[in-house]
């Protein structure tokens, strides 16, 4: 294991959400801003902030601010250590 459990464990808990899942299929297009995101969902923008905050806490996402935007991106580093436990897993 290169990491220790406690960091997988938020990374799953984020993923365990289809809205969550599908706004990091989302990112992995580029960056967007949190009006696009909020477009591809019947949710309204305080249950988007919600899921946002999970992403951005446990590392998968990055967000900047933009003026009275927020930007996010995908953080590459952390979705690697999403692949590294599952190959871990299946090398077991």
């Amino acid at each position: 294991m290169k990491y220790p459990y406690g960091d997988y464990v938020s990374l799953f808990k984020a993923l365990a959400d289809e809205t969550r899942l599908k706004i990091i299929q989302m990112l992995l297009g580029g960056e967007l801003c949190a009006c696009n995101i909020l477009e591809a969902f019947q949710i309204t923008q305080p249950t988007l902030s919600y899921h946002m905050k999970i992403l951005t806490e446990c590392g998968l996402v990055k967000g900047v601010k933009n003026g009275s935007w927020m930007i996010y991106t995908v953080n590459s580093e952390r979705l690697a250590m999403v692949k590294d436990i599952c190959e871990d897993v299946g090398e077991k």
